[in-house]
C-alpha cells in the first residue's frame, strides 16, 4: 500500500500521532510563550512497545501539531519512563543561563531496561531554549529509588507553601506526595492510597466557576479521580473514587502545566490505547484536548470533559437545523458522507424511546429508559436535563469521542471503520424526538 505522510487511510486527522512507529502516554506537558509543548513515550525504532524515549510536538492552538526532534534518550539509568514538566520562572533550581525562563521536565529513569540492571529512580532534565534541546541534570537521579517500579512524577507548584509538589506513583495503590524549593532535592511529605495505579496528575479547580470556592482533584492513570483538599502536604478526599470516561480507550491522561491565567483553563490529553491500523507507520495517538472543570450536579461536585474550543479551527462547512422534528423512520444527514465531524445536537426526547447517529456503521444510541449512551460495546450515564440531552461528538478516522450535557459524560473510543463505509445518519425510534439545534461540522485536516 503506497502512503503518503499524514495522509494514510487510517491516520488521524486532528489527533496527534508521531510521523513513524509505536506511542504512548503524554509526558511534560508544558506551555510556554504561546506553544503547547507535548512530549511523549516513543519507540524510535520500531512498530512495538520498547526503547522508550521521549518524543516531543508543539502546537500553538492545541490543533495542529510539528513534531520535533526526540527529547530524551536513554541513558546508563534506564529507559525515560513518563513524567511531566514546569516553567520555573523564578529560577529555584539555578538552571537558567539566558533570557529564556528555563523549561524543566521530570522523568522515571526506568532502570530495570538499563544494560546494567538498576533500580527505577527519578532525574530531570532542563532547558533554556523554550525546549529546542535538552540537558539532563548531572546529580540525577534525584529520587533515589523507594520501593517496586515508582515511576511517573507529576510536579506543581503550590503558590499558598511556596514550594514544588511531586506526586509520585509508587506500587499497588500507593502514592506518594513530596516537596522541594529548589526542584533537585525532594522531601517526603506524605503517602496515600487511592484506587488506581501509576501516572497521577494533582491540580485544583474552581467549583461552578466560582474562583472563592475551589476543590483539589487527585487523578490516575485509569481515569479515577477523587475529589478534596490540599494543604500543600496532605491531599484528603472528600469522598469515593469518581469515574472521568466511560470510553473504551482512554489512559495516562494529564494536564497542561502554566498555561497563563489569562487563559484560565485546565487542558487535559490522554493516550488512546487502541489497536494497530493495519499497514499503517504509526501505532497509538493522542485523545482529544479537553478542558476540564468542577461542576455540582444531582451526584454532587463531578469532573466535566469538553474538547477545547480550538476544535472550531478546523471547521469547514456546517449543516444546520434548528427546533426540526424527527420522526421514526426519517434521516435528516441521509446522503452525507465523511470521515471528520465536530457534531453538536440538543435533543429534545418528548415521547421517543431512543435516539442516536449512524457512524461509519457503528451506533452511537441513546436509549432514554436507561438514560445510557452506548456506542463501540461501551455505555456511560447521561441524565435529561429538562427533557433533553446535549450531544458533542466528535469523528476522526479512527476514533469517536461523544460528550455529553456539556462534559458531564465523556467516551473515548478507538474504532477501525470499513474504508468503504463513511455514510453518516440520525434517527429517532418509538416516537418522535425535536432536534433544537443540530449542526453537524464537517472538519479540516490539522495536518494540512
Amino acid at each position: 500500500m503506497i502512503q503518503t505522510a499524514y495522509k494514510e487511510a487510517y491516520r488521524p486527522q486532528f489527533h496527534f500521532t508521531p510521523k513513524t512507529n509505536w506511542t504512548n502516554d503524554p509526558n511534560g506537558l508544558i506551555h510556554y510563550k504561546s506553544e503547547f509543548h507535548l512530549f511523549f513515550q516513543h519507540n524510535p525504532f520500531g512498530i512495538n512497545w520498547g526503547n522508550m524515549t521521549w518524543g516531543h510536538a508543539v502546537s500553538p492552538d492545541l490543533v495542529h501539531w510539528k513534531q520535533l526532534p526526540h527529547a530524551l534518550h536513554p541513558d546508563e539509568l534506564g529507559t525515560i519512563f513518563s513524567g511531566s514538566g514546569v516553567v520555573d520562572w523564578n529560577n529555584t533550581s539555578g538552571f537558567q543561563t539566558g533570557d529564556e525562563a528555563v523549561l524543566v521536565n521530570f522523568y522515571t529513569s526506568a532502570g530495570s531496561h538499563a544494560a546494567k540492571e538498576v533500580p527505577f529512580t527519578q532525574s530531570i532534565a532542563y532547558s533554556n531554549d523554550r525546549g529546542r534541546s535538552w540537558t539532563k541534570y548531572e546529580g540525577n537521579p534525584v529520587i533515589e529509588h523507594i520501593v517496586g517500579s515508582n515511576r511517573d512524577p507529576k510536579v506543581i507548584w503550590h503558590e499558598p507553601t511556596q514550594k514544588w509538589v511531586m506526586a509520585l506513583y509508587l506500587d499497588k495503590n500507593d502514592y506518594a506526595l513530596l516537596g522541594s524549593t529548589n526542584l533537585k532535592e525532594w522531601t517526603r511529605l506524605s503517602t496515600l492510597q487511592i484506587l488506581d495505579t501509576e501516572c497521577p496528575d494533582i491540580f485544583e479547580l474552581p467549583v461552578d466557576g466560582d474562583a472563592e470556592n475551589t476543590r483539589w482533584v487527585f487523578w490516575g492513570a485509569a481515569g479515577k479521580y477523587y475529589i478534596g483538599s490540599f494543604d500543600g502536604t496532605t491531599f484528603t478526599p472528600e469522598g469515593g473514587a469518581l469515574r472521568a470516561d466511560y470510553g473504551a480507550n482512554f489512559y495516562a491522561a494529564q494536564t497542561w502545566s502554566d498555561v497563563p491565567e489569562s487563559d484560565g483553563r485546565r487542558i487535559q490529553i490522554g493516550w488512546m490505547n487502541g489497536s494497530n491500523p493495519p499497514e499503517m507507520p504509526f501505532n497509538q495517538q493522542m485523545s482529544f484536548p479537553c478542558e476540564l472543570t468542577l461542576r455540582t450536579t444531582s451526584e454532587g461536585i463531578q469532573l466535566h470533559r469538553e474538547p477545547v474550543a480550538e476544535i472550531e479551527n478546523i471547521h469547514a462547512y456546517t449543516h444546520a437545523w434548528s427546533d426540526r422534528p424527527l420522526k421514526p423512520g426519517e434521516d435528516l444527514l441521509a446522503g452525507l458522507t465523511g470521515e471528520l465531524f465536530d457534531i453538536r445536537a440538543e435533543v429534545a426526547l418528548n415521547d421517543a424511546s431512543e435516539f442516536g447517529f449512524k457512524i461509519r456503521g457503528h451506533d452511537i444510541r441513546y436509549n432514554v429508559a436507561e438514560q445510557q449512551l452506548t456506542f463501540l460495546e461501551r455505555s456511560g450515564p447521561l441524565a435529561p436535563q429538562n427533557g433533553s440531552i446535549q450531544l458533542q461528538i466528535l469523528v476522526d478516522r479512527i476514533s469517536i469521542e461523544a460528550f455529553g450535557n456539556a462534559g458531564e459524560l465523556s467516551m473515548t473510543s478507538y474504532f477501525l471503520p470499513a474504508l468503504d463505509n463513511a455514510d453518516v445518519g440520525i434517527y429517532a425510534e418509538g416516537g418522535t424526538a425535536t432536534l433544537s439545534s443540530l449542526k453537524v461540522h464537517e472538519l479540516k485536516s490539522s495536518w494540512g
